[in-house]
């Protein structure tokens, strides 16, 4: 039996008219934030269930709990953004290639089962997360749009309190001077 090959092509984003009183090329600069924003969300919602999965030690099962959470709360945000995008006249382009494609975190690694590793790892892409989730704050501000930067503002303060949830089981200390 033949295998069929399939063709990966770069979706093209498509715009719909909308009555949204912001203008069209303002759409046009905010849904690819958006658009960034919804595949690391979709990419890291993933590799936090990766950790939820995998997690192993003597706090499997409050991690493996904390983990879940987190990405439920994650999936939650997926959809916002996506649809911010589709009320801004956007397409939501969330599939898990475009998501894999288009994330700004790495890939999670596969060889780790310790919680304080899983914590590490998942601390690590939280914070590229987040502050993320602050540029997309200002640069939607920026180009008048209070709406998106107040959802953006709204997942960011969640983000944060995850982050530290995260980094609450870390002992190591920094020195802030």
């Amino acid at each position: 039996m033949a295998s069929a090959q399939v063709t990966q092509v770069k979706p093209k984003a498509v715009f719909y008219p909308t009555r949204i009183d912001i203008p069209v090329d303002v759409r046009q600069k905010i849904v690819p934030i958006l658009s960034q924003t919804l595949a690391t969300s979709l990419d890291l919602k993933t590799q936090v269930k990766q950790a939820h999965w995998n997690v192993k030690g003597l706090n499997f099962y409050q991690l493996h709990e904390l983990f879940d959470a987190m990405a439920k709360e994650l999936e939650g945000y997926v959809d916002m953004v996506a649809e911010r995008i589709t009320t801004l006249g956007g397409t939501a382009l969330g599939t898990a290639r475009i998501a894999a494609s288009d994330s700004l975190i790495s890939e999670y690694p596969y060889d780790i089962a310790d919680g304080v590793e899983h914590i590490t790892a998942l601390a690590q892409r939280y914070a590229i997360y987040a502050a993320h989730l602050r540029s997309g704050i200002e640069k939607t501000n920026t180009l008048g749009d209070a709406d998106t930067a107040d959802l953006y503002t709204e997942i960011s303060r969640d983000i944060d309190k995850s982050l530290w949830f995260l980094e609450a089981h870390l002992t190591q200390k920094m020195n802030l001077s």
